[in-house]
């Protein structure tokens, strides 16, 4: 099971090399916008080759800009020429073959004087980064700048050996509970605090009102910036817990709920209208999925229609009251979203491979 992942590593540019990477990035920017730019007017792809590109990056870097340019042109002919994405931030992209990663150095190419010249730079890699390189298929690397730091980022394939006969597992999603987790043995457990998020989120939503009125634009966008990295945090961790969770137990086959679209579909409460919206079940999900996966545990989608009304004992379906479900016809009594993480066990793959569970 091949599985790519993006790791990020500090870079420790000299002043010198400072300057290569800036210039190298704007360069970048400014060819693929360029590129956009012609193919827009044209309205047709570009042919053109990195010997017909005229700007200070190796050949490597100007076919990666093309590459770039027509993924970006793609985006602007779909729809209709109406919105034309223009690249601001600067970043500089090289091939799997143009850098090579030894020690705590990595060596990219660039223009000096007219000629490539490859050049290292020292990076924050640890034992375990080093490791994880040194065993997977090394990818594209970006360089680009966060604040006053430099950061690579290096996408890999992992060869993951998927683990077979173990259990499947339940995972219920929501917002007062974020997760449940069950396995087939009946081991339990809740992650989360839905109700700390949700005070996180109004205690943001009276800042940025306050914010507003004295027409802090700035004081906002920073304040989204807070709210956002808060909640990628929780997720983070949620994710990196229900997978933990599943090793512990044995588990082959994590199962959660085909939840897209689902802000748009759900009838609910006011109260908890503008929560749902706000929550990321599909971002929960993509992180639950990427760390299972390399963990060699398959993730499975299925079918959520009444994962949460259907009693697990007798199949009969009933509205839970609350927190609490009760199934008036066999007397089965629970909490609301375990029940839901027990018939997503059994409920049908969305894409039709599901194991007997």
């Amino acid at each position: 099971m091949n599985q790519t992942i993006t790791i990020k590593v500090k870079l420790n540019p000299t002043n010198e090399q400072i300057k290569l990477i800036d210039n190298g990035s704007l360069d970048y920017i400014k060819t693929i916008n360029e590129l956009v730019s012609e193919m827009v007017i044209d309205k047709k792809t570009t042919n053109k080759t990195s010997a017909s590109v005229i700007t200070p990056l190796n050949s490597a870097v100007k076919n990666q800009a093309i590459k770039d340019a027509k993924s970006v042109f793609k985006k602007a002919k779909k729809s209709k020429y109406k919105i034309i994405p223009v690249l601001k931030k600067p970043v500089i992209v090289w091939n799997n073959q143009n850098y090579t990663i030894k020690g705590n150095n990595i060596s990219m190419p660039f223009i000096i004087d007219g000629k490539s010249k490859k050049i290292e730079i020292k990076a924050d890699l640890n034992n375990d980064i080093f490791d994880t390189l040194s065993n997977a298929k090394l990818g594209t690397l970006r360089v680009t700048k966060k604040g006053r730091k430099y950061i690579a980022q290096i996408s890999i394939t992992l060869n993951i050996e998927p683990k077979t006969n173990g259990q499947v597992m339940g995972v219920d999603l929501g917002i007062l509970i974020p997760a449940v987790a069950t396995t087939q043995n009946g081991k339990v457990k809740f992650f989360g605090n839905g109700r700390q998020n949700k005070y996180y989120r109004r205690y943001y939503k009276t800042k940025r009102a306050k914010l507003s009125k004295a027409k802090k634009l700035n004081a906002i966008i920073n304040m989204n910036n807070k709210e956002q990295r808060y909640m990628h945090n929780q997720d983070h961790k949620i994710s990196r817990d229900i997978v933990n969770f599943a090793k512990e137990n044995n588990v082959s086959v994590i199962r959660l709920e085909c939840l897209e679209g689902i802000s748009k579909t759900t009838r609910t409460s006011r109260k908890n209208k503008k929560n749902l919206h706000d929550w990321s079940f599909y971002r929960l999900s993509i992180y639950i999925e990427y760390k299972a996966n390399l963990e060699g545990i398959r993730v499975e989608y299925v079918n959520p229609k009444y994962t949460s009304q259907t009693c697990p004992k007798c199949g009969e379906r009933h509205k839970a009251n609350g927190r609490s479900y009760f199934c008036k016809d066999c007397g089965f009594r629970t909490h609301r979203d375990l029940v839901g993480a027990k018939n997503i066990i059994n409920a049908t793959v969305i894409d039709g491979r599901s194991l007997s569970a």
